[in-house]
């Protein structure tokens, strides 16, 4: 006779909220890589004043979108940080 394998709990509710959390955490991820790599080139002197104006009003934008998408969604910035174990945490404490 056959083992029967145990079955897999998957909720879609919870299965829709995990998908969300990760997919924000992964734009999150890649907001912050962008405003470091602004704020060195803004350090660095390589852009004139009207683009660190422009970089600065989208990074600004995106950060409330994310804020937004958080608030539909009932995920908590804090939950995006996941933890990467010994690695530490994945995104810097701000």
């Amino acid at each position: 006779m056959a083992e029967q394998r145990p079955r897999i709990d998957a909720d879609p509710e919870t299965a829709e909220r995990s998908l969300v959390s990760l997919v924000l955490t992964v734009v999150e991820l890649l907001r912050q890589l962008m405003e470091r790599q602004a704020l060195r080139r803004v350090d660095r002197g390589d852009l004139p004043d009207e683009q660190i104006e422009e970089i600065g009003l989208t990074l600004m934008g995106l950060e409330k979108r994310m804020t937004e998408m958080c608030e539909y969604f009932g995920i908590e910035q804090k939950d995006l940080n996941l933890d990467l174990g010994p690695l530490g945490r994945l995104l810097p404490d701000e």
